[in-house]
């Protein structure tokens, strides 16, 4: 009832259940409707560019995933390089030194353990950043963090350098080992050995046989020890046709009796390559090659740098 303040007639109304459930509706209609016009005018989420940077940042979680995985599979294989590369190194004689020990001296997982949460920290730098007015936006929450992306890098780096020096040391190993004598020159019977005091089969005086004998068929084929450089190409009263290679790491073998020299000086020849045949020149009995081998300037018994199948006894 509506009681007017002047003399007015008072009036009366009626209100039912179902007007009561209407207003209450149309209430929480425009409650909704306020609050609905609330959010999209004063909260970043209604915004476009905020949308959209969710949406981004739920895709760079997923892919961040994927990432820390892939992280986590390059360091295990790094870590299998590095067994790899300590073997490597011991077989080429290297000695461990400074160059990986810093790298090498913690386990990989203590370097992962020790790095997760600057590499949370790293990570996260990548990711574009939301407006500073929203800045709850700009957090995103990963399961965890893979490796740091620099340590990989350097660790890979170090690696790399170390595998350069073990190619490095291999390769001169292996180019010292070609140029190493250790075939027989000729093919035949070992008439006389090396000795410091022997009797000379013609001049019939003892003096010092500073090489090998090999007793062949005249015109039997001559090959080179090793790798090497001709040199000293001549006649010799004694040693008649003769010459002489120098393999380098100072050590030099000497031929002579040849019958026919088939290099000239300078050239470079390789390991079993033709270089003159048997013959009987200057002081000889028989045809035969005298073979010598001289390491830094002194003769040795060319028998220890023949291996053991190779030698003809």
């Amino acid at each position: 009832m509506i009681v007017p303040s002047d003399n007015e007639r008072a009036r009366s109304f009626t209100v039912t259940e179902t007007h009561r459930k209407a207003a209450w509706w149309a209430g929480g209609f425009v409650a909704a409707t306020l609050l609905a016009a609330l959010v999209f005018l004063f909260t970043p989420y209604a915004t476009p560019g905020a949308r959209l940077l969710l949406a981004d940042n739920a895709r760079l979680r997923g892919e961040m995933r994927g990432i820390e995985v892939r992280f986590s599979a390059l360091s295990d294989t790094i870590s299998g390089i590095m067994k790899r590369d300590q073997e490597i190194r011991a077989l080429a004689g290297i000695s461990e030194d400074s160059l990986l020990r810093g790298t090498m001296a913690a386990s990989p997982a203590t370097a992962y353990a020790e790095q997760r949460s600057d590499d949370a920290r790293r990570i996260t730098a990548f990711l574009p950043s939301a407006p500073k007015s929203k800045p709850f936006l700009n957090r995103l929450s990963f399961g965890g963090s893979g490796p740091d992306i620099d340590e990989l890098t350097r660790r890979a780096s170090e690696l790399s350098q170390s595998f350069r020096a073990v190619s490095d040391t291999l390769n001169r190993n292996l180019e010292r080992v070609a140029n190493t004598p250790s075939i027989m020159p000729t093919t035949g019977w070992l008439s006389s050995h090396f000795s410091l005091s022997r009797m000379h089969p013609i001049l019939h005086d003892k003096r010092p046989h500073e090489g090998i004998d090999v007793s062949a068929p005249m015109g039997a084929p001559i090959i080179a020890p090793a790798s090497g450089t001709v040199r000293n190409i001549g006649f010799e009263p004694g040693y008649g046709n003769s010459f002489e290679i120098d393999h380098g790491n100072g050590i030099v073998t000497r031929f002579a009796h040849c019958s026919r020299i088939m290099v000239r000086a300078g050239q470079p020849v390789s390991r079993s390559q033709l270089i003159a045949t048997v013959g009987n020149t200057g002081l000889s009995v028989g045809p035969h090659l005298h073979y010598e081998v001289h390491v830094n300037g002194k003769p040795v018994d060319p028998l220890r740098y023949v291996l053991p199948e190779k030698r003809a006894d």
